[in-house]
């Protein structure tokens, strides 16, 4: 499989990269301290096109490959996982399904909007009481004889929720205790009976804000059923498809940098009569991450580039975001080992990259659900 990147994505990743060390790296751990969410760089984002990347230039994006947002998401995420995360939800699970499932109507009256980041999506699927299992959700769409739909319900832990204009939500409109239908809705700011509670308190991506949404007798217009009735589910899966990508790269961004970090700390603390990089212990471990991160990066890539390529990316997608999650929480682990103390002081980078790499096994699916998605992928095979 070919995985060298073309010029243009090459082009389109060192801006990014240039970019992020520019604009994002020297605010990082001040957003991370205050919490603050970075209006100027989600601005800057949708300047440099890169909150629609994916979506064609007459809808508002940049009509780039999948493989080039791997690489900016990956950019972004390693001078700040929350800028990173900001900006691959409203790709991935906002413009992305929107462009895929969403009528012509639909896409003219919001996704240009939000794919050139004049205002920005987010995306509605876990509920207090429902996470890897939607069967269990509770949020109901009750249809009505005009067609429109009335949501009742709460959906939490929703990035971007805070300050998204719209929230793909999914709701269900059949219930049945085995197999219920789930409706895809877009809910608007300011709907009456749509109401957001403060920010989250997290351990890490603290400037990617998100919250618990409630929906009291929100009446969403038959113009806003994303899809067709009843065929949320669907949708909800082949959106998460290509968000996986997203925060692999993510995780990917996050190692590096911690990476990054590791091996400058190893080749200026001195120890024994010399550096540490000396050591052979030392050098072990940044033998080990090294492989990880390429290997992790390379899953990424296939994942994306199989997107590209218009082919079925479920099992892929899982792989690259099962591998790369879990090598980020390894890496950035080993990095504060090699720091020693300082590695776990909040003067150094490397404990807020360990803190924001976690996050990235649980959100978008699990690294058990993952485990799923690909085992039933090889059962089926």
């Amino acid at each position: 499989m070919e995985l060298d990147l073309t010029e243009d994505e090459i082009l389109v990743k060192n801006s990014a990269r240039d970019f992020a060390r520019r604009e994002i790296e020297p605010k990082a751990a001040e957003l991370d301290k205050s919490a603050r969410w970075p209006s100027e760089i989600v601005s800057q984002l949708a300047e440099l096109g890169f909150l629609g990347m994916c979506i064609p230039t007459e809808y508002g994006g940049s009509g780039l490959s999948a493989v080039a947002y791997a690489s900016v998401v990956e950019e972004i995420s390693r001078a700040c996982a929350s800028c990173g995360v900001i900006m691959s939800v409203n790709n991935s699970l906002f413009c992305d399904p929107l462009y895929k499932f969403g009528t012509d109507e639909q896409k003219a009256r919001i996704l240009g909007d939000v794919a050139s980041g004049k205002v920005l999506g987010a995306f509605g699927l876990t509920e207090p009481s429902s996470g890897s299992d939607a069967r269990t959700m509770k949020t109901l769409a009750e249809q009505q004889p005009d067609g429109s739909f009335i949501i009742n319900g709460a959906k939490n832990w929703i990035t971007n929720g805070p300050h998204a204009e719209y929230i793909v939500v999914f709701a269900i409109s059949t219930a049945d205790p085995v197999k219920p239908k789930h409706t895809a809705l877009i809910v608007q700011r300011g709907m009456p009976g749509f109401s957001v509670a403060a920010p989250d308190h997290k351990l890490g991506i603290h400037a990617a804000h998100s919250a618990t949404i409630f929906f009291d007798n929100v009446r969403i217009p038959k113009e806003n059923v994303l899809g067709e009735v009843g065929g949320g589910f669907k949708i909800a899966m082949a959106t998460l498809d290509g968000g996986r990508i997203g925060i692999a790269a993510q995780a990917v961004g996050i190692a590096q940098a911690a990476f990054d970090a590791a091996c400058t700390y190893a080749k200026e603390r001195q120890s024994f009569g010399g550096p540490i990089l000396n050591h052979q212990a030392i050098q072990f471990m940044l033998a080990d991450m090294a492989t990880e991160l390429e290997a992790a990066r390379l899953l990424v890539l296939s994942a994306a580039s199989t997107k590209d390529r218009g082919k079925k990316h479920t099992t892929e997608a899982s792989m690259a975001k099962l591998f790369a999650s879990e090598m980020a929480t390894r890496v950035t682990h080993k990095a504060i080992q090699i720091h020693g103390g300082y590695g776990y002081s909040t003067e150094y980078a490397v404990e807020r990259h360990y803190r924001d790499a976690r996050i990235t096994e649980i959100y978008e699916g699990t690294s058990e659900i993952q485990r799923v998605v690909v085992a039933n992928s090889l059962l089926r095979g």
